[in-house]
């Protein structure tokens, strides 16, 4: 049976329900995507559609635990339906050839497996790094053609590099590795190749949300062996979207911005001797204050209590949801904005006051929803996106206050995907 007439059987339309939040007319028109990205990798490769392979890894979204895991703190995150998807074949070589929608053909040469300088900072390193850990492991990964497109959005805070990395080691992992390997694992593999091929010291959130999906609660005590659990909570049964609203922030000079947050919460971890403020005693910072105001300064102290506050937050978050109690869970959301707000102080730049879209689609939020949903600042912050749970009677009022405010096409309603990386049919 050829994919094409798998994608039209009805466990494949049952899938794409699943993985999409959809209905029957919508599985049909994820179905006819998969079906044109078919014919979009005939016409690159100049080849047939025989023994093409689908793939999807999704975006992810940050729900609770803001700037907690560079702490080693808790975090809860989970994956959208929002996706990169790739039709990809073997090609019996040691070569690797993808071609993304818009982008121009990458080809990575696997008899180099060892970082190149002059990649650094590009997807060919992603793609060397990622195949370089599994070749590492003992396993034979040779040569592949794909055509990928995504919807996950630019700029969104939604992380399509992590999906990207994650796409890539799912792809190896079902060719070559008979899929032996776990979702954390690939995730691992994907943070491996962005720290040490591409040159970016993340960690390791966006990829474990992208391939294990649903919620995940992580707790990153031992970032070697995060404790990684996924929550299958069903988003649909409860009535609310998830939105993100991009409000249009100037990202170009937030780098001091983000460097300070982690700088002074370690500075308050060094005043006890400590690496982490997850290695601290949370009573010794409120007993040592007055001391630590001189050391430390204000603003650091208190993005000490918000790591504590928002890490058992993250925890209280995935215990609601575990628990079926949403109400509980939204409650939980507003206090960690709140916390996001006072004590971390991400929602606008000190460098420049004047622009705060943040706070601006926060206090929207507050008109709109009441007590009715929940918001908060989404990701690094200081500019770009908030998130926001809004119950579906109130969606089109949200969606159009929201566009109206930042621009159409800048209020994304999303759902939950319950599926991580996975393939296709």
């Amino acid at each position: 049976m050829s994919i094409k007439q798998k994608l039209q059987k009805n466990d494949c339309l049952e899938q794409m329900k699943l993985l999409y939040s959809t209905d029957d007319v919508g599985a049909k028109e994820y179905t006819d995507r998969y079906l044109h990205l078919i014919e979009t990798y005939c016409s690159i490769f100049d080849d047939n559609d025989e023994e093409i392979r689908l793939f999807s890894a999704p975006g992810r979204t940050e729900v609770g635990g803001n700037h907690t895991d560079h702490q080693k703190g808790h975090v809860l995150a989970a994956g959208v339906n929002l996706d990169i998807i790739a039709a990809v074949k073997e090609n019996h070589t040691n070569t690797i050839k993808i071609k993304s929608d818009g982008y121009n053909m990458i080809t990575i040469d696997l008899n180099q497996t060892e970082p190149i300088a002059s990649e650094e900072g590009t997807t060919l390193s992603l793609v060397r790094g990622i195949a370089a850990y599994f070749i590492n492991m003992g396993y034979t990964v040779k040569g592949f053609n794909a055509a990928m497109t995504s919807s996950v959005l630019k700029g969104s805070g939604l992380s399509s590099s992590a999906a990207f990395e994650v796409l890539i080691g799912t792809i190896i992992n079902g060719l070559f590795c008979n899929n032996k390997e776990s979702a954390v694992k690939i995730a691992q593999i994907g943070q491996y190749a962005e720290n040490v091929y591409f040159g970016k010291p993340c960690g390791l959130m966006d990829q474990t949300a992208s391939s294990v999906g649903s919620f995940v609660a992580i707790d990153f005590k031992d970032t070697e062996h995060p404790v990684v659990e996924q929550i299958p909570f069903d988003f649909t049964s409860v009535g609310h979207a998830l939105c993100i609203v991009d409000t249009g922030g100037n990202h170009a000079d937030l780098t001091p911005d983000y460097a300070a947050v982690t700088a002074e919460m370690k500075s308050v971890a060094a005043f006890f001797g400590k690496n982490v403020l997850s290695e601290v005693s949370e009573n010794d910072i409120y007993k040592n204050i007055a001391v630590l105001r001189k050391k430390c300064g204000d603003r650091a102290i208190l993005r000490a209590i918000h790591f504590f506050a928002d890490s058992k937050k993250a925890v209280q978050e995935a215990e609601a949801l575990k628990n079926n109690d949403f109400e509980t869970f939204k409650k939980l959301i507003l206090s960690s904005g709140i916390s996001s707000s006072t004590c971390l102080q991400n929602v606008y730049s000190t460098s420049n006051p004047q622009e705060q879209g943040l706070s601006l689609a926060l206090a929207l939020c507050q008109k709109i929803l009441g007590d009715k949903g929940a918001y908060r600042v989404h990701g690094g912050g200081f500019a770009g996106t908030i998130q926001a749970f809004v119950p579906t009677e109130l969606l089109q009022t949200f969606h159009d206050e929201m566009e109206s405010a930042f621009g159409e096409g800048n209020c994304h309603i999303l759902s939950i995907r319950p599926v991580g990386g996975t393939e296709i049919a």
